[in-house]
């Protein structure tokens, strides 16, 4: 929802309102800042949850604590009622973060239940900075002798600073006094599968009934916002799970819910996406892409998402085509990422040596542990770049504890069983059958991106590798200059595979 700058140590106030600019994009709504001694905090507000008094940094009743958070806390409200409403001035859900610091201290941030980023201070000294436990939200840091800086994006930091900067790791705070400390896990450690080696031809009903229920509520937690909300609709089977459990809460509720679907003209993700809005009722928009707005938006996009990897760019582009376009009706949209992760959806999930189930269940928590290298950061990148917020409610803590709980076996595809089949068959009767049995295919493949992208780079400069950077083919050197022109500077591999190319 934000962009927040932060400093601890010599502060030099001027640079960091300089860093704070450079992701204005991020929070449009309002800019604040506080500093106290060797503390800086910054700003810049998107304003989704209570828009008239929740501008940050927001402080305590004394004015001698003060807290900055990009994202948001979906328990908010069960945090209020466990630390009493009358500490409680605002209705914003970051204030819940303030005062679980007050309270417990650094114990705190277990209390948390969301996706965030946030640093906190007192006028006593105390400084400290937590970034959620998946790493939903981006956070780096630079670390010099004479003050540590923290930042939403790389682009914030100054040229000369772009060399030191590093990802803050998920789930990890830290304080000038103790360090960096782990507080919590991408995978829970008690999470382990029940397994078994006879799996049944049909899924047992109580596991059917379980995987809907924690979707269906994670969506529905997600689903909080004063200013409305969306869906991104791919037409894909993920997308379009978040999109009817969005519609059921919707119309329950009875507010309207926009979807908005992305593609080159006759598209499939197109055609898809307006098969599930039309079952499901919704306020759909659909953005066409053609090779001229396509080539217009790749350099944009590879700003965005401050990468140069071909897969990633090609599925940022229609990102952000899509982003530019919802933002002007809503501030916040659900999408589907996580699912693959957790549900074994990447076709490479079943080849070897994945046909082993420890092995499947090994790599499923490798890549739901590394998804805030690229997927989520492309995801916030583009959709921040035009000040709105993505929520992911396939990685909601429940939906991993139990999608990483139920034994490998029935991920697996079989004679008959295609990939991700024990999802499909969770939400069946939710979406019309063709949907519900499409089959997997790369956003930026369903939406036309690659084809459109492939004639939009032909005439654009390219530029070689430098030392400890390889380039595949000449689409991936075109990116390559892009990102270079934009982030000079910083290392390829410097923040812990932001940069890798895979």
């Amino acid at each position: 929802m934000c962009g927040i700058v932060a400093a601890v140590g010599e502060v030099d106030v001027e640079l960091c309102r300089a860093m704070l600019a450079r992701i204005k994009h991020r929070g449009p709504d309002d800019t604040g800042e506080i500093h106290r001694g060797e503390v800086w905090l910054g700003h810049q507000r998107l304003s989704i949850m209570d828009v008239e008094g929740g501008a940050q940094p927001i402080a305590n009743s004394d004015r001698d604590t003060y807290l900055v958070a990009n994202g948001e806390i979906y328990n908010h409200r069960h945090i209020r009622r466990d630390l009493g409403h009358e500490l409680f001035e605002t209705g914003s859900d970051s204030e819940a973060a303030l005062h679980a610091l007050i309270v417990d201290g650094p114990v705190g941030l277990a209390r948390l239940r969301g996706m965030f980023a946030l640093a906190f201070m007192n006028d006593d000294g105390e400084f400290l900075v937590a970034r959620d436990s998946l790493g939903v939200k981006p956070l780096y840091w630079v670390r010099r002798d004479e003050v540590t800086l923290f930042a939403s994006e790389l682009r914030a930091f100054a040229p000369a600073d772009r060399p030191l900067v590093e990802s803050f790791p998920p789930g990890h705070c830290w304080t000038p006094s103790g360090g960096l400390v782990r507080f919590a896990d991408a995978v829970p450690a008690r999470v382990r599968p029940a397994r078994r080696a006879d799996v049944p031809g049909e899924w047992d009903e109580a596991l059917l009934k379980s995987v809907r229920e924690v979707v269906v509520t994670a969506v529905e937690n997600r689903m909080m916002s004063d200013v409305g909300i969306g869906v991104f609709l791919s037409g894909g089977l993920d997308s379009a799970i978040v999109a009817a459990a969005a519609a059921s809460y919707a119309e329950r509720t009875r507010q309207p819910l926009p979807t908005f679907a992305v593609g080159a003209p006759g598209s499939a993700d197109l055609e898809a996406a307006r098969v599930v809005a039309d079952f499901l009722g919704t306020e759909h928009h659909e953005i066409v892409m053609t090779p001229a707005t396509a080539a217009e938006a790749l350099p944009k996009a590879v700003r965005a998402i401050e990468h140069y990897d071909p897969s990633l760019v090609r599925s940022a582009v229609p990102n952000l085509l899509l982003a530019e376009y919802a933002a002007k009706r809503v501030h916040a949209v659900l999408t589907g990422e996580g699912a693959d992760e957790l549900f074994a959806g990447y076709s490479y999930f079943h080849a070897e040596p994945f046909t082993d189930p420890d092995a499947l269940q090994a790599e499923l928590v490798r890549t739901v542990t590394e998804l805030h290298h690229l997927n989520l950061q492309r995801c916030d990148r583009t959709t921040m770049a035009y000040g709105m917020e993505a929520r992911v409610p396939f990685l909601d803590r429940d939906v991993i504890e139990l999608a990483l709980s139920i034994p490998p076996e029935h991920k697996m595809i079989r004679p008959g069983v295609p990939e991700k089949q024990l999802l499909r068959e969770a939400f069946a009767g939710w979406l019309p059958e063709d949907i519900l049995m499409r089959g997997k295919e790369q956003f930026g493949d369903g939406s036309g991106a690659k084809d459109v992208l492939a004639d939009a780079v032909r005439s654009m400069p390219e530029l070689a590798a430098r030392e400890g950077v390889t380039l595949r083919d000449r689409q991936e050197s075109v990116f390559y200059a892009v990102w270079h022109d934009e982030l000079a500077g910083i290392r390829p591999g410097a923040t812990l595979g932001m940069f890798a190319t895979t």
